[in-house]
């Protein structure tokens, strides 16, 4: 297959089904119990010497085109069953972690704040219901610039939703969005851009640029996953057996792993997502390494084996 970028073919379903799609959508008894003023507790893990609070930030609603859009119709339909979705839509959960080392309490991405679907949004009252203040949080971790990972940045009124962290992103998801006309080089990321810049703009006084291997504490170290976005970066935490958090690398529980060849809607590079991806499982999979992926099945813990020439997702906790 020649080398392509963002596939702009499912983009007038899929970008206002994920921009917009929650408003008009009826929430399912199937659903994340994350729903407006349902405060959920956070999954507690330990890994070596750290410790990890997964939180939800509720969920967001995908349809089928941007899930697999390589799937026939038939596929697609039996995909968005697994995932307990209906109508050509899934109920995608959203699992952020917290990871406490020493005393540095360290966010893994930010959610949706107030920027994206109604279904979502949730990290903030589920920090506080567990007693953790948002002004304790040290570091800010983004793992790219998306709208469900970062529009958790700002409050509505403008202010920092975290207002004591640094925030951490790689240099190049930074030159990305912040150079000259993304927009330009992938039109399927049109309606994204602005968002990602509010977001890294204003946090640009207290930002640091990671590259490939960069350490944000002392064994948690910064991995170069491109391909979702050409900045995109996933973390590898040292002690007991190794524990990947993927990001958007590795992004559905059914597709990413039974079918990782398969495109995702939402990858800036198809053919580089999909490389990296076969990558990330197969590493996990030789070496038995845990994840945490943030749309699979809550909390998100899992591992890979390998089933023929793909893989099978095999939940933890």
């Amino acid at each position: 297959m020649p080398r392509q970028a963002f596939d702009p073919e499912p983009s007038p379903i899929a970008r206002r089904a994920f921009l917009a799609g929650a408003a008009a959508l009826t929430v399912t008894a199937g659903a994340l119990d994350t729903g407006p003023g349902v405060a959920a507790p956070p999954r507690h893990f330990g890994h070596g010497n750290f410790q990890i609070d997964v939180f939800s930030d509720g969920f967001i609603i995908l349809p089928d085109a941007v899930i697999a859009p390589d799937a026939g119709p038939t596929e697609r339909a039996d995909i968005i069953r697994r995932l307990g979705g209906r109508l050509g839509t899934a109920d995608i959960p959203v699992n952020i972690p917290l990871i406490r080392a020493g005393e540095a309490l360290i966010l893994v991405d930010t959610g949706s704040g107030d920027k994206f679907q109604s279904t979502a949004g949730r990290l903030r009252d589920n920090l506080r219901a567990a007693g953790v203040d948002p002004a304790s949080i040290t570091h800010v971790v983004l793992t790219h610039a998306h709208p469900d990972h970062s529009g958790g940045v700002l409050l509505p009124d403008g202010s920092l939703s975290f207002p004591n962290a640094t925030y951490h992103v790689s240099a190049a998801e930074w030159d990305f969005w912040m150079g000259q006309d993304p927009a330009g080089r992938y039109p399927g990321l049109r309606d994204f851009v602005p968002g990602a810049r509010r977001d890294l703009g204003a946090v640009a006084d207290r930002l640091v640029r990671l590259r490939d291997g960069d350490e944000v504490v002392t064994g948690l170290r910064t991995l170069s996953t491109p391909g979702h976005t050409p900045g995109h970066i996933s973390l590898e935490l040292a002690g007991d057996d190794g524990l990947l958090i993927t990001g958007d690398a590795i992004t559905n529980v059914v597709v990413s792993f039974e079918h990782p060849g398969w495109r995702f809607g939402f990858d800036t590079d198809q053919d580089q997502g999909v490389a990296t991806r076969r990558r990330l499982i197969d590493r996990a999979a030789a070496e038995k390494l845990h994840m945490l992926g943030y749309h699979w099945t809550s909390p998100g813990f899992a591992i890979a084996e390998r089933h023929g020439t793909a893989y099978r997702h095999v939940a933890l906790g």
